[in-house]
Order: structure tokens, then C-alpha cells, then sequence
């Protein structure tokens, strides 16, 4: 793939150079957990929340990390 195909790519991508923790902090200062867990219903989220037990299911739960992943991308500016 050249260096501009490359840019491309990541220029279409929303989730380029997002780390999972980046993306999650965001979600977390834009709605705050009790939010969160509202749209997206998930125990680590609306049960003793942290960004450590959060990103741990998330990394083991695809389903889970896509769900947060739409979300972010679809957060207004």
C-alpha cells in the first residue's frame, strides 16, 4: 500500500490513531458513567465503574467495544 493510499485509509477511518482508553475517556467526560451506562448497557459501566474494569471487557468483548466505538464516532463535536 503506498504513503497516500495510507492516508486515505486513515483519513476515512474516524478510529485511526483512537487508542480504546482515548476513546473511552472522551465517552466518559462528554456523558459521564451514569449516562454511559444508559446507552450503552453494560455492567462495568453502570456497576462501580472504572476506566481499568471498562477497558478490560472491552478488550475481551467485541460486541461491547463495538458498541462504544459507534458511539464515539457518532458523539457530536
Amino acid at each position: 500500500m503506498s504513503e497516500q493510499q495510507k492516508n486515505k485509509a486513515s483519513d476515512s477511518d474516524p478510529l485511526h490513531g483512537q487508542s480504546l482508553e482515548k476513546i473511552l475517556l472522551a465517552l466518559v467526560d462528554r456523558y459521564g458513567w451514569e449516562e454511559l451506562g444508559r446507552r450503552i448497557e453494560i455492567k462495568c459501566f453502570n456497576i462501580d465503574p472504572s476506566i481499568k474494569s471498562s477497558l478490560t471487557f472491552l478488550r475481551k468483548t467485541p460486541w461491547a467495544r463495538s458498541k462504544v466505538e459507534e458511539l464515539f464516532v457518532n458523539m457530536p463535536d
